[in-house]
């Protein structure tokens, strides 16, 4: 009896010493706290938006530079778009925030992106789960910037309904996207059989944002189509190709600063 009252008095001092872990800590088994209250209904995408719920959003976006106010003009002019530029240049964030101003306008009835499921360098291996819980990590930049416009309860609702829609590059073969508002992010990881594929895609009344930086192909040099791409559709005036430079980035000026010489 007397070890036990030792090891209780013990345990009572390391859970009220002020250099504990958590002042949570118990004798359960580790669970997320965040998750443990919500495990029922949670959702593969909760993780990607909880942190957005909250924030108030901007709801106008103006271009910070020349080059993105170009892009900015070419999506209202154009049912086709062709953003091509290094990183950093917001060519994903405005195109996220073109979609959202259009399905809030009633422009479109739904958003639609699409993504080539490529690793960066690594493989990530076989991932678990149905098609959003795969598609998750390759499109967390695009949901963080619907996040960023809508808030992250609304992104979920519209996901839920349909009208924000995940499409694997892969299953866009066969359809005609009428009244939409499409998002082609990283398409320097598209051959050019894929990019021909998915520009031919574009329905009535529907705009397709192609982004991309052909210098960050993680595809085998000459594979990627997006170059090519865009210097045929360069001279079709309804098709508008804008190319972004350095002055452009919007990140940190050593961002600028290192793609120089890297």
């Amino acid at each position: 009896m007397a070890k036990k009252s030792r090891r209780n008095r013990n345990l009572h001092a390391v859970r009220t010493s002020a250099n504990i872990v958590h002042p949570d800590f118990d004798d359960r088994p580790f669970e997320n706290s965040r998750h443990s209250e919500k495990r029922q209904d949670w959702h593969p995408l909760d993780d990607e938006i909880d942190r957005n719920r909250d924030k108030k959003y901007v709801k106008n976006v103006r271009p910070r530079t020349e080059g993105q106010t170009r892009l900015m003009e070419a999506i209202d002019k154009h049912n086709l778009t062709l953003a091509i530029g290094p990183a950093g240049t917001g060519k994903t964030y405005l195109a996220i925030a073109k979609a959202a101003e259009a399905l809030a306008a009633g422009k479109v009835e739904r958003i639609l992106l699409s993504r080539p499921a490529m690793e960066a360098g690594e493989s990530l291996g076989y991932l678990p789960g149905d098609l959003h819980e795969k598609m998750a990590p390759y499109l967390r930049p695009l949901y963080d910037a619907l996040g960023d416009r809508m808030g992250g309860k609304r992104v979920r609702q519209y996901i839920e309904e349909g009208t924000i829609e995940i499409a694997p590059v892969g299953f866009m073969r066969g359809r005609t996207l009428n009244n939409s508002f499409v998002v082609i992010d990283e398409a320097q990881n598209c051959t050019y059989a894929q990019l021909k594929m998915l520009l031919s895609r574009l329905g009535w009344h529907s705009t397709m944002v192609v982004t991309g930086d052909p210098d960050q192909s993680d595809l085998l040099e000459g594979i990627s189509g997006l170059k090519e791409t865009a210097n045929r559709l360069d001279p079709l005036p309804n098709i508008a190709v804008v190319r972004l430079e350095q002055a452009d980035i919007v990140r940190h000026p050593l961002v600028a600063e290192m793609l120089t010489v890297l």
